[in-house]
């Protein structure tokens, strides 16, 4: 995990819907920074997060659950199955917040029960409130207008470690094409305002983009995670690449994934 006070570049990472655990894994061991196991919009069920969980070793990415609502039970489930964190989707204000932090933490600073899966891999347990990053991270979606406007009070939960927006969602909720919210460079913007109020909270900020060019333009709003790509559209990538170098000899630099494409630079 990455403390918001060392963040220079993005850390770019995979979000993973097919729910198919070894291509999970393969993804938590390609070199990205860090993976999301989508089970709200995702393939993913309890067997296959299961699956992808228990298959990836120690040194693998940061493997993170979007959960499929705020629900204390769901939470608790990804976690005791071995998620080095939840994505907490449609936290619209402080009471959503702080139940997702109570759900995802031991007491006394929560209110998760102990009871790791068998056979999971233990990413943390009892006492590891006390480590010096979060463990496990929890990221609250900011998708409407509410959390938007409560996103002050939102990122002063304690225990919230990371403000996590869903683009198209939000822009849905504020009537504005989702290019159009990505490119505004206002000072007043909504992505503007979500990344300065991280940062004077002192957590991470956090974003989906899907794509290489849209998360060249979160890293430019000053998101320090962003999902830069889908497992299904590396795969795309990868068969482009493969025609590229076919058809030349050599690879083209035009169909560079999106984790080259998707720097803070670029």
């Amino acid at each position: 995990m990455t403390n918001a006070s060392t963040v220079r570049d993005p850390l770019l990472g995979a979000w993973a819907t097919l729910g198919e655990p070894r291509l999970t894994t393969e993804l938590a061991r390609s070199g990205v920074g860090w993976v999301a196991l989508d089970l709200q919009h995702g393939h993913f069920d309890d067997r296959s997060l299961r699956d992808a969980l228990g298959r990836r070793a120690a040194d693998t990415a940061p493997m993170l659950v979007r959960v499929a609502a705020n629900d204390a039970a769901l939470i608790g489930r990804a976690l005791d199955a071995g998620a080095d964190g939840v994505v907490v989707p449609l936290v619209n204000g402080v009471a959503d917040a702080e139940a997702a932090v109570a759900a995802s933490h031991y007491p006394p600073r929560g209110a998760r029960s102990w009871g790791p899966l068998p056979g999971s891999r233990a990413v943390h347990g009892p006492g590891s409130d006390d480590a010096p990053h979060a463990v496990p991270l929890c990221a609250v979606m900011i998708e409407t207008m509410a959390a938007l406007e409560a996103v002050e009070a939102i990122a002063a939960v304690p225990g919230v470690d990371m403000i996590f927006v869903g683009p198209f969602d939000l822009s849905l909720a504020l009537g504005l094409d989702v290019d159009e919210l990505l490119s505004s460079t206002e000072d007043d913007a909504p992505l503007r305002r979500i990344t300065r109020t991280c940062r004077q909270a002192g957590i991470l900020a956090g974003a989906y983009a899907g794509s290489s060019g849209r998360a060249a333009l979160l890293a430019a709003a000053g998101f320090d995670w962003i999902a830069a790509a889908t497992d299904t559209g590396l795969l795309a990538l990868g068969v482009q690449a493969l025609r590229a170098q076919a058809r030349t000899g050599r690879p083209d630099q035009s169909d560079q994934d999106a984790f080259s494409a998707g720097n803070a630079s670029s």
